[in-house]
Parts: C-alpha cells; sequence; structure tokens
C-alpha cells in the first residue's frame, strides 16, 4: 500500500496558472503554436519562442506541448482510434496510464488535448512509488475491461523506473479473480513494442502516431468511472 492521502501531480499554484484568465490566454497561444507546427517548426523550439513571447510558466509550456498536435497526426490518431476491444488483447502503456488515473483520482491537473487524450502533468521521470491511490485505479481498469468484454490484458512497464516491480505484484494481486487473461511484463522497450501493436491503451504521442489501432481508455474510465476532476480544456 501507499502513502496514505498523497495527491499524485499535485502542484497548489495550478490554482493561479489555471484559472479562467489564464485557460483563455493559453488557448490563443496555442492557435499560435499549431499554426507553426502545422508548418514543420519543432514544437520544443515554438514552445520555447512563444513561452518566451508570453512569460508562461514551465507549467503552462508543458500543458502546451502535451495538448497539442499537428492536424495530420490529429486526423491520423482519430482514424486508428477504436472504442471496442472485444475479445481482444489489450496492450497497456503501464505507467502512463495508471499515473493518470492516480492523478485524476487525486484531484490534480489534467489537461484534455487536441487528439481527445487526457493527460497529466505529474512527470516523475523515472521515480514512482505506489500510493493510496494505485489499488483502485487498478481496479478501475479491470472494470472496465470487464464491461467492455476484452479477452486479455498485457501491462507493460518501464523496468527502469521505480518499482516497477512492486506495481507488478500489484497488478496481479488486483486483478487474478478476473476471468481475462492477465500479464505483467517488465521491459526498457516500451515504445518500441507497442508501435507496432492494435489495441494499444497510452497517450504517448510516439506511440499513438506509429501504432495499429488504440483505445482511449484514461478518458473513458475518468468520464465514465471518476466523474468530476480537474481538467483543463485544450483540446478545441
Amino acid at each position: 500500500m501507499g502513502e496514505k492521502d498523497t495527491r499524485r501531480g499535485y502542484i497548489d499554484t495550478d490554482v493561479i496558472e489555471f484559472s479562467i484568465k489564464n485557460i483563455e490566454l493559453l488557448k490563443k497561444v496555442q492557435e499560435e503554436i499549431l499554426w507553426l507546427i502545422d508548418r514543420d517548426y519543432p514544437i520544443k523550439n515554438v514552445v520555447t519562442f512563444v513561452g518566451n513571447r508570453y512569460m508562461l510558466s514551465n507549467r503552462q509550456r508543458l500543458a502546451l506541448m502535451r495538448a497539442t498536435s499537428t492536424t495530420a497526426s490529429i486526423a491520423e490518431r482519430k482514424r486508428k482510434e477504436v472504442s471496442s476491444c472485444s475479445r481482444q488483447i489489450v496492450r497497456i502503456d503501464g505507467f502512463n496510464l495508471i499515473i493518470t488515473l492516480e492523478v485524476a483520482l487525486s484531484g490534480s491537473t489534467l489537461i484534455k488535448c487536441m487528439d481527445g487524450t487526457v493527460r497529466d502533468l505529474a512527470g516523475l521521470r523515472g521515480t514512482y512509488r505506489l500510493i493510496d491511490k494505485t489499488d483502485k485505479a487498478i481496479a478501475l481498469i479491470g472494470l472496465k475491461l470487464k464491461s467492455m468484454s476484452s479477452a486479455g490484458v498485457v501491462f507493460y512497464l518501464d523496468s527502469p523506473v521505480s518499482n516497477a516491480g512492486r506495481l507488478k505484484t500489484r497488478i496481479y494481486e488486483i486483478l487474478s479473480g478476473n476471468e481475462y487473461g492477465v500479464s505483467v511484463e517488465l521491459t526498457n522497450k516500451v515504445d518500441s513494442i507497442l508501435k507496432d501493436k492494435a489495441y494499444v491503451v497510452t497517450s504517448d504521442a510516439i506511440i499513438l502516431n506509429e501504432c495499429v489501432s488504440w483505445i482511449n481508455l484514461a478518458e473513458s474510465i475518468i468520464t465514465g468511472n471518476i466523474g468530476s476532476v480537474k481538467c483543463i480544456d485544450l483540446g478545441s
């Protein structure tokens, strides 16, 4: 079990940085970013340039970076998105999905993105520990896959990330009673494995651009099973 009452991804200054006024500013800035990246300017350089112009904080820049994609990328991701996984094996980018759900359960800031995904701003960068929201996040995944009649699920966890082994054990403990097959693999090649797979669950842009098909499972769980969350809409 994790530490009691831990709020994954919570930053108290988000109240100011993502106020109604600042969200309107970010939407305006996002239009400029989109115009530039649609003309093949690299998004990191664009966000730095435009962020400097508007004196945005690092967290606001991160939100724009994660929320914004080229028009062509969005269209391609939408084309490959599927809503059903009946009798199919679902392959999950484990830390990507579980951390997003932990952030949602913590009441911390989420971003609704232009490609329809919901992304977090947690930025753990290789460090992870189980918290009091972890079990609930895993259980919600299990319930959703059951309701979708999945034939099975494979979680891929980045092995270099701290506590990956503990999370693997916890997934087995919580989901072992389900009628569908559950497998958890530790690997340092999650991106490479998922790039050519179907029925992938992730919000990683690189994987979404290259996979055969994907399921927007985080958004579905958050909307249908968690309800009220702090989600900044940069998806227009």
